[in-house]
C-alpha cells in the first residue's frame, strides 16, 4: 500500500498566487478592452483674413495760440488807466490803457500853429512870386528879385509840407497815448499798472493777448518713422491715407476725449537735430476755450492704409521669455505649431500682424492650456473667434 505524502502549505500557498495573477491578467485584458477612446483637446480658432486697416500714430503735442500778440507801448509816458479784466476776452482796436495825452496833446497843437504859420508865409511869398512874375515882363524888376520871389516861394512851400508831417507825427503820437489791443482774443495778466512809466520800444510787454479758437498743436514725429512709412507706401506695402491723414483727434492729459476734429495743415520742412523729429502743425476749433496754450496733448491721427492688413485678438498673441511675439497655429493634421510673428501695433483690440501668418491659416485664440506644441486637438470656432470676426 503506497502512502501520499501530505500537501504541504506552500504548495496551496502558489496555487492561490498563481490564480490571483491569472484573474488580475483577465480583469486588465476587460478593461482594455472596454475603455473609451481617448478624447482629444478642443481649442477655439480663428480663420486668418486680411482687411483694409488705417495705421493711425499717436503722437505728442502741445498746443500753441493762432496768434499772439504783445502789446507794447510806442510812446513814453505814464499810465494812467487800465480799460481791461486780467484773462477776459477783448477786441481788436478795444482800449487796454490810456497813457497821460497832455504833453502829446500839447505837441499837436503847436505843431499845428506851425502849419498854419508855414501856409501864411507860402500865402504872402505866392503873391509876391506872382507880382514880380508879371514886372519882370516889362522890365520893372530885374530877373535876380523875380528868381529869388520864385525861390522864396517853393521854400514856403517845402515848409509847409514840412508842417504838415509834422502834425501828422504829433497826431500819431497823440493816438498812441490809447492803447489798443491789436488783436481780438485772451490777454494776460497785465504787468504795468497805472502810474508806472513806460517807454517806446521796451523789453518788457504790458500783456500778451492770444487768439485760442482755432488753435494750433504742435506734433512731433520720429524722422525714422517717417521715412518707414515713406518707404513703404513707395514699396506698395501701404496706400497713402488721402483726406484721411488730414483729420486729426485729440487726447487730453487727463486721458478724455477732445469731441471736436482737427485738421492736418503742414510738415516741417527741417528736422530738428536735437530731437530727430518732425513737427507736424494741425489746427483745431476752439469755441469753448477748452484747449489752453501750452497744454500736452495726443494726437492721433492717419498715416497710411493697408489694404491687406492681418488683425488678429489681443488673446491670439503671447511673448516667450525673450519678449517675442508668439502666435498657436492648428496645422496638418490638427497638430499645434508654434510660430514667431511681427506684431508692431495694436490697432483698437487688435494686434496688427506684419509678419509670421498666411490668410487661411486656423489661429488659435482660445483654450491654450489644453495643448502643448506638437500635440494634436480639435479645432472648434468658439464665441470670441466669432466675435473677432464680427468685429472686421
Amino acid at each position: 500500500m503506497q502512502i501520499s505524502a501530505p500537501r504541504t502549505s506552500s504548495d496551496a500557498f502558489g496555487k492561490r498566487a498563481r490564480a490571483t495573477v491569472l484573474a488580475a491578467l483577465l480583469a486588465g485584458c476587460t478593461a482594455a478592452e472596454t475603455a473609451p477612446p481617448q478624447t482629444l483637446p478642443e481649442v477655439g480658432v480663428m480663420t486668418v483674413a486680411t482687411e483694409a486697416a488705417e495705421l493711425r500714430a499717436q503722437l505728442p503735442g502741445r498746443t500753441a495760440p493762432f496768434t499772439v500778440s504783445d502789446v507794447r507801448p510806442q510812446i513814453g509816458g505814464l499810465i494812467q488807466s487800465r480799460h481791461f479784466r486780467e484773462g477776459g476776452s477783448v477786441r481788436k482796436g478795444q482800449l487796454l490803457y490810456q497813457v497821460d495825452a497832455a504833453p502829446f496833446r500839447a505837441a499837436y497843437d503847436q505843431a499845428r500853429a506851425n502849419l498854419a504859420r508855414a501856409e501864411a508865409t507860402l500865402r504872402s511869398a505866392g503873391a509876391r512870386a506872382a507880382r514880380f512874375g508879371e514886372l519882370v515882363d516889362i522890365d520893372a524888376v530885374s530877373r535876380q528879385e523875380a528868381d529869388d520871389a520864385a525861390a522864396a516861394k517853393a521854400q514856403a512851400q517845402a515848409d509847409v509840407a514840412a508842417a504838415r508831417a509834422a502834425v501828422q507825427t504829433a497826431r500819431i503820437n497823440l493816438g498812441y497815448t490809447r492803447i489798443t489791443a491789436p488783436i481780438s482774443g485772451r490777454i494776460g495778466r497785465s504787468s504795468f499798472t497805472p502810474g508806472a512809466l513806460v517807454t517806446a520800444g521796451q523789453a518788457a510787454p504790458l500783456a500778451t493777448i492770444q487768439s485760442l479758437d482755432p488753435i494750433y498743436v504742435d506734433i512731433t514725429q520720429s524722422s525714422a518713422e517717417m521715412l518707414r512709412l515713406k518707404r513703404a507706401v513707395a514699396q506698395g506695402n501701404l496706400a497713402r491715407g488721402g483726406d484721411a491723414t488730414a483729420r486729426v483727434n485729440l487726447t487730453l492729459a487727463d486721458g478724455s476725449r477732445y469731441p471736436l476734429e482737427g485738421v492736418l495743415e503742414f510738415s516741417e520742412v527741417s528736422v530738428d537735430p536735437s530731437t530727430g523729429a518732425v513737427v507736424l502743425r494741425a489746427r483745431f476749433p476752439n469755441p469753448d476755450g477748452t484747449l489752453l496754450p501750452g497744454m500736452y496733448v495726443k494726437a492721433s491721427l492717419t498715416e497710411a492704409i493697408d489694404p491687406d492688413a492681418i488683425l488678429v485678438p489681443q488673446a491670439a498673441i503671447t511673448r516667450d521669455e525673450k519678449g517675442r511675439a508668439v502666435a498657436m497655429v492648428v496645422g496638418d493634421g490638427d497638430k499645434i505649431e508654434r510660430r514667431l510673428v511681427a506684431a508692431p501695433r495694436t490697432i483698437g483690440n487688435r494686434w496688427f500682424v506684419t509678419a509670421g501668418l498666411k490668410p487661411g491659416e486656423s489661429l488659435v485664440v482660445d483654450g491654450f492650456q489644453n495643448f502643448r506644441p506638437g500635440d494634436r486637438v480639435k479645432p472648434v470656432a468658439t464665441k470670441s473667434a466669432k466675435s473677432a470676426k464680427a468685429a472686421r
